[in-house]
């Protein structure tokens, strides 16, 4: 991590981690990652009109369910942009829409105005065209690209492709 992102670190870019299916539970405490040691955690930006809220949707236990209802209300910032691996929304041929985890977490998102959703999992990216008045993003780009892990046409995409490599800045 420290090698190809030097350049960014050393220009004091943070990232915040969320872990996914393939990462050890232990690398929240990874200092850089910036989770101090929780699996699911939120922060306001420096500066903004935002909160972000981090999950870990691998093992979506009811004691983070109860946090995330807890602060999702409690925030008062004009944005709330929740990030996790699994999408709750997705094209993808290999993996598709986690809908047990959209079934438990959209609920809230919607009661509690979350604008923007961001996951991972799939490799490849998608802009989803807004479900139910939230915009979600799939950000998979940066891993292993095999052509055709999305749907071609699907009514979901508003714009998505798995033969290039891609990150989103934020």
């Amino acid at each position: 991590f420290e090698i190809p992102y030097g350049p960014l670190l050393d220009a004091g870019v943070k990232f915040y981690g969320a872990l996914g299916n393939h990462d050890a539970r232990e690398q929240r405490f990874y200092e850089l990652f910036n989770m101090k040691g929780e699996l699911f955690y939120t922060f306001k930006a420096p500066k903004q009109d935002v909160r972000f809220f981090a999950l870990e949707s691998t093992y979506m236990q009811p004691e983070q369910i109860k946090w995330l209802e807890v602060e999702l209300q409690k925030a008062g910032e004009n944005w709330k942009i929740v990030f996790f691996h699994h999408p709750i929304y997705s094209s993808g041929a290999r993996h598709g829409s986690e809908l047990d985890l959209q079934r438990v977490v959209e609920p809230l998102f919607l009661e509690n105005g979350v604008d923007v959703v961001f996951s991972g999992h799939e490799h490849f990216y998608e802009r989803l065209k807004p479900q139910r008045g939230i915009n979600y993003f799939t950000a998979g780009g940066s891993a292993k690209l095999r052509s055709g892990d999305i749907v071609g046409n699907s009514a979901l995409t508003a714009k998505g492709f798995d033969t290039e490599q891609s990150f989103m800045l934020v």
